[in-house]
């Protein structure tokens, strides 16, 4: 089971996702070009803070008519909360919607998220569609790819497996970073070297910043962009 201490929940907490893709160039350069999102997810509150959890992953469809009410169906159900509950936590729902039209259904809504919120999850990462954004439980967090009024024949397909959201693949348990500009997997190994690594990174951007901003010329810039 992953292990991220107190501290490193604090210092990933403590800045962006940009900035967490940053320092991954830094201090794992081969991850530069995979992780994280490609696309634009929709974030109906950007003003929250970071998301730092642990991925439970989740396939879904909403287009085909499922026994909703059968035991069947109902035991998987009750088998996916348990999935959510479990450790490692705090969580953080990845839900790969696999429909021919995806975004068909919404899963998440007033109901779903105030019950992911009550078993550990800080919010969702999905390429699937959301609703009721008004009533959404306080706090959750919602990276999302499209906006539907309906949930149709919503239903969950497998979970605790492998699934890519817009060009990140994630695996059950992988810790994810996220906010309003997306989300991206972090290694666990990586937390302290990128630790180490922000204090050089943020004095380097702060040098370049502060020579665009003191308007001395092109040759300033250059000077600190050369370090």
């Amino acid at each position: 089971m992953p292990t991220v201490t107190p501290g490193q929940f604090e210092f990933l907490r403590s800045i962006d996702t940009p900035t967490v893709c940053n320092l991954l160039e830094i201090v794992a350069p081969e991850r530069r070009g995979f992780g994280y999102t490609v696309r634009h997810l929709h974030c109906p509150f950007p003003d929250l803070p970071p998301m730092v959890g642990f991925a439970k992953t989740v396939t879904m469809r909403a287009q085909d008519r499922v026994p909703l009410g059968e035991a069947g169906y109902m035991n998987k159900r009750l088998d996916y909360l348990d999935y959510i509950a479990a450790e490692p936590q705090p969580g953080i729902a990845v839900i790969q919607d696999i429909d021919e039209i995806v975004g068909f259904g919404a899963f998440w809504g007033e109901v779903q998220t105030n019950v992911h919120k009550a078993l550990g999850c800080l919010g969702t990462i999905t390429n699937g569609s959301i609703r009721d954004i008004p009533q959404v439980a306080p706090g959750f967090q919602m990276l999302a790819g499209s906006i539907s009024p309906s949930h149709a024949f919503v239903h969950v397909v497998d979970f605790g497996l492998a699934v890519n959201i817009h060009g990140m693949a994630v695996r059950s348990g992988d810790l994810i970073h996220a906010d309003q500009h997306g989300a991206v997997v972090v290694p666990i190994e990586t937390i302290d070297p990128m630790k180490a690594a922000a204090p050089g990174l943020a004095a380097k951007e702060a040098k370049i910043i502060e020579a665009a901003k003191a308007g001395k010329g092109l040759e300033a810039i250059k000077a600190a962009m050369k370090g």
